[in-house]
């Protein structure tokens, strides 16, 4: 009797809605299978798409610290990788210009195109590693993004170079679109803070040291070499890869469950059923959430905005150092030290928010034994003081680059920016992610992702002409003045973020 009540619960499972099966995704209690009757010695309910139990040595968040650590650094150090790759090139666009003998403007395209692979990339990885694991996601696209790149320093033509930066980008977008995926598979939600601060900042550190690197690797050997160092980065992010284990719960229960000799019930899911549910989670939801959501429109919206300006910087501050202060693209490299320690800082400060305010106030809550929670509007702290630091810097940075000014100031403005910058990214994240909660928040991120790399992608392409119609000063004075009008998007969701959340038909009801 068991066992037909068994077989009709699975195949219910197989026949649910894409719907119901993404929200019930991994819940447990769906299929157990109980240990056969005819063994004398009674052993522990065998579980195909849960855990065995709450110390189950499978789940990632039962693993030691050091290997947590460990399957930190390396999505963290292919993220940084990924986008070094980004803004290595450009400090060689003189060199291609005189050896393609194209202009100034279409030797921006292998920046732009590497950069949309960023943008669209995540909407193949991010479905695959979830039918495939993180894991076979990441030694799938560094060896990728390794060829392309060894290709890309080959390439004999400017329409070689665009093709190959493109898939190059689209071979290293994993490690932005599941290194987050990554980490929660790991870290409790309260270990999260520190892990998820040093992760995200390595995608605003990378294009700063980007041309720090391919500046002097230009100047010594030219711009084929910046290729060759990158591919060089690469390989020392796939060693360390090789060793990764699978984080991700529904692959380790997949495997499990075919070595028990047992039947995972998401196997079930026909081909029409797949294509549905990735199309619906990377493609329908997050357009229809951006259409009706304010909070993921304007967050999206003000995000990109900022992300189309830290791209666009790597154009144009080649040209305000040069022009300015007469420096050579070595020396031009250097310059952008000052984004990298703005992210530093910016880094450190939200570690110590965490650490120091937000995790004693939620224990504090919990303390109370009154259900009492920290809503998600606390995240948006470290953003309402980033939406300040913004206007002010790019005002600093357009009235001091000039002759008589010395280039530490613009230099200095340039660590406010990163600082700002990566304070509003890290809060925006965390509070979608409390608002909407892991399945909806996703999507909202993906969103996001879509639209920050796009903007980063479009803006290089026109802001060096925008420099030299305006002047220096005005054309980032421009830049201030529009991101002094998105200065009170944090501000407005801090106070009316519960109103609402209460009248979403995604958000968390209590937000926590």
């Amino acid at each position: 009797m068991k066992t037909h009540e068994s077989r009709d619960h699975s195949r219910k499972s197989s026949n649910a809605s894409v719907e119901d099966e993404e929200k019930a995704g991994e819940q447990s209690g769906r299929t157990s299978i109980a240990e056969s009757p005819s063994r004398s010695a009674p052993k522990p309910e065998q579980k195909v798409d849960d855990w065995d139990g709450p110390d189950d040595p499978d789940n990632a968040q039962n693993w030691p610290k050091s290997k947590k650590v460990y399957h930190t650094l390396v999505p963290a150090s292919i993220a940084f990788v990924c986008t070094v790759a980004s803004s290595i090139y450009t400090p060689g666009r003189g060199d291609l210009m005189r050896d393609f003998g194209v202009s100034a403007e279409v030797s921006l395209l292998p920046y732009v195109l590497y950069v949309l692979g960023l943008a669209f990339g995540p909407m193949l990885s991010a479905p695959c590693s979830e039918t495939f694991g993180r894991r076979a996601v990441y030694l799938t696209g560094m060896p990728l993004f390794a060829l392309f790149t060894l290709g890309s320093g080959f390439a004999n033509s400017i329409t070689a170079l665009c093709i190959l930066r493109f898939l190059s980008g689209v071979a290293g977008s994993p490690g932005l679109a599941i290194g987050s995926a990554t980490l929660s598979d790991m870290w409790k939600p309260a270990e999260r803070a520190t892990p998820m601060s040093i992760y995200v900042t390595t995608p605003f550190l990378g294009p700063a040291i980007g041309p720090l690197v391919g500046g002097f690797t230009a100047q010594a050997k030219g711009w084929r070499w910046t290729m060759w160092v990158l591919l060089f980065f690469a390989v020392a992010c796939l060693t360390p890869a090789l060793f990764m284990k699978e984080t991700y719960k529904s692959a380790i229960l997949r495997k499990r469950a075919k070595k028990r000799g047992l039947k995972y019930p998401t196997l079930n899911r026909t081909p029409l059923q797949s294509a549905k549910f990735f199309l619906k989670s990377t493609l329908t939801r997050p357009v229809h959430m951006c259409a009706m959501e304010p909070v993921v429109l304007l967050f999206t919206l003000y995000i990109a905005i900022n992300f189309g300006m830290l791209y666009g910087f790597f154009a144009a501050f080649p040209y305000v150092f040069e022009t300015v202060y007469g420096f050579d693209v070595g020396q031009i490299g250097l310059t952008f030290l000052g984004i990298g320690v703005g992210c530093i800082v910016g880094c450190l400060f939200i570690i110590l928010f965490f650490r120091l305010f937000y995790i004693p106030k939620v224990v504090q809550g919990g303390k109370a034994g009154k259900g009492e929670t920290v809503s998600p509007e606390t995240r948006l702290w470290i953003a309402m003081i980033g939406s300040i630091m913004l206007p002010v810097s790019l005002f600093w940075f357009a009235w001091t680059a000039e002759n008589d000014v010395h280039w530490m100031a613009p230099v200095a403005a340039e660590g406010v920016f990163a600082c700002g910058n990566l304070m509003i990214f890290m809060a925006a994240v965390l509070y979608l992610m409390d608002f909407y909660g892991p399945l909806y928040g996703a999507s909202a991120m993906g969103a996001n992702n879509l639209a920050r790399y796009t903007l980063g992608a479009v803006l290089p392409l026109f802001i060096v002409q925008m420099y030299e119609g305006l002047g220096i000063g005005w054309a980032t004075t421009l830049l201030g003045f529009v991101s002094l009008a998105c200065t009170p998007i944090p501000w407005a969701f801090y106070w009316f973020g519960p109103r609402l959340r209460s009248c979403s038909k995604y958000a968390k009801p209590d937000g926590n």
